[in-house]
């Protein structure tokens, strides 16, 4: 045993017995992994904990464990993700199962192969040998873009919109698929996407264990991060720089920590000064999209953010409560069905509930019975006529007291013209606690060129009947509450 491995010339079986102690500690957490291997990539620079780098690693295990299949990391810049994705994660799975492929990519050559190099460096140390000697790298196969290990890993960088022909892995990832100006092209933007869904995303070498990855800052609304967020099936972890309400959840039950608007996610790292700077620099779209993770677009929006009203709590009583649907043609990526619950108080229109997801026809009604239980307050269930509109309706006709066929009139764009001006005069008020707050602010502000406008269109119909009661258009309305009769209730 060498002086320098073993410096307090410790027995060598104690010695062993150290080594095999922090061998299984590493091997079981991957952020003790990178706090104890920190050194060998960044050398004098101080590793600076933080709350985020738990929750990615708890994550990326949940990738490794196969419980989470296809995941989202969204965050800003600087803030450790190609450090902790890109190099300790790799390096962590082979030390558990050295026969784990990688494929991993990013926009430039130079990123790309920049993570590869480091990866391997690490390997090379007499640090990691000494731990995990099986994971060593074959000597014939031992390049900056793709190293192999005797144990039958690899490790392969490629650049988005490259071939990587004859490559797969166990894990595809990418780290960083956007340059930030080519993404401002629509014609960028598809190219990345394009490259993803039909060379990227199938090099599994499974198909029914293969973990997929992506990584990195929002750049645009219509960006690859948002393409997959539409199709359905991935995970995704949001992590913005300043707290902004959002009670972000994932499956596997974290949620973010912060309570008060503004936290700072990494404030022992970046200060208010920093972020400050930063947003400044940026500029307003780009902060929203790169610091918050909620990109807007920089024109064509109906709906400025300064005009919305929130409210910390709900009034107990409404003068008028409705529901209100639209509903999609089928089941399926980027269908989705929205209803939404709007309450009526002093000219101000309430935001109440929400019900969304990409559902068939059974799935559809049994979301409308749901809501209905959940207010029974409602005078009205507003059901767009088009679509599966019609069905749902003569199914639901006779469960449900209050149903009303709503013929769309116009284009979506001409409908919600029809109620913007509530917005600007701020007589539409939102919950600052809504669990959907998000979502729905994320679609608004980004109408009529986000990638979806369900939401929005459920809101132009609510608005747009209760608006009318306020302003006398129906005389002596009738207030029936709804009648669930369903077997269901």
């Amino acid at each position: 045993m060498t002086q320098d491995l073993n410096p307090h010339n410790i027995r060598d079986d104690e010695f062993q017995a150290i080594l095999n102690l922090a061998r299984e500690n590493l091997q079981g957490s991957l952020h003790s992994f990178m706090q104890s291997a920190w050194h060998l990539v960044e050398g004098d620079n101080q590793f600076i904990d933080g709350w985020h780098l738990h929750a990615i690693c708890e994550h990326l295990e949940a990738c490794q464990r196969g419980d989470i299949r296809n995941l989202i990391i969204n965050m800003p810049p600087r803030h450790c993700k190609s450090t902790l994705c890109s190099v300790f994660f790799p390096l962590w799975t082979w030390i558990n199962d050295p026969s784990t492929k990688w494929l991993c990519s990013s926009y430039s050559h130079g990123l790309a192969v920049r993570d590869s190099v480091k990866t391997r460096r690490v390997m090379q140390t007499p640090w990691f040998r000494l731990r995990f000697p099986e994971c060593d790298i074959a000597p014939d196969q031992n390049q900056k873009a793709r190293f192999e290990l005797t144990g039958g890993g690899v490790r392969v960088a490629t650049t988005v919109l490259g071939a990587a022909t004859g490559e797969g892995g166990d894990f595809i990832q990418v780290d960083d698929p956007h340059k930030v100006l080519d993404s401002q092209s629509e014609k960028g933007r598809d190219a990345v996407i394009d490259w993803w869904d039909q060379t990227m995303s199938t090099r599994g070498n499974d198909p029914k264990t293969a973990r997929r990855i992506v990584i990195g800052q929002r750049v645009h609304f219509g960006d690859l991060c948002g393409h997959l967020e539409d199709l359905g099936g991935y995970e995704k972890l949001t992590l913005p720089a300043e707290y902004d309400g959002a009670k972000e959840k994932t499956s596997i039950g974290w949620r973010d920590p912060r309570k008060k608007d503004g936290e700072l996610l990494w404030p022992d790292r970046f200060s208010r000064d920093d972020i400050e700077i930063l947003k400044k620099s940026l500029g307003t779209f780009a902060s929203s999209a790169q610091l918050q993770q909620r990109p807007v677009p920089q024109d064509g929006g109906m709906v400025s953010e300064s005009w919305i009203e929130y409210c910390d709590d709900l009034p107990d009583k409404f003068d008028r409560v409705i529901q209100s649907w639209d509903t999609a043609f089928k089941a399926g990526p980027g269908s989705f069905v929205c209803g939404q619950v709007w309450g009526a108080k002093e000219n101000k229109y309430y935001l109440i509930d929400q019900e969304r997801g990409r559902w068939g026809f059974t799935q559809t009604i049994a979301a409308i019975e749901r809501l209905s239980r959940r207010h029974q307050d409602c005078t009205e269930i507003l059901i767009e006529d088009a679509a599966n509109g019609p069905a749902i309706i003569d199914t639901l006709k006779r469960s449900l007291n209050g149903i009303i066929p709503v013929r769309p009139d116009g284009s979506k764009v001409a409908r919600f013209s029809a109620v913007s001006p509530l917005f600007e005069a701020g007589q539409v008020v939102l919950h600052k606690k809504s669990p959907f707050l998000q979502d729905f602010l994320t679609e608004l502000l980004q109408f009529p060129l986000g990638r979806n406008d369900d939401q929005v269109d459920a809101a132009s119909q609510a608005l747009r009947r209760i608006s009318q009661y306020s302003a006398g258009e129906f005389l002596f309305p009738r207030k029936r509450m709804l009648r669930l009769v369903s077997t269901n209730s």
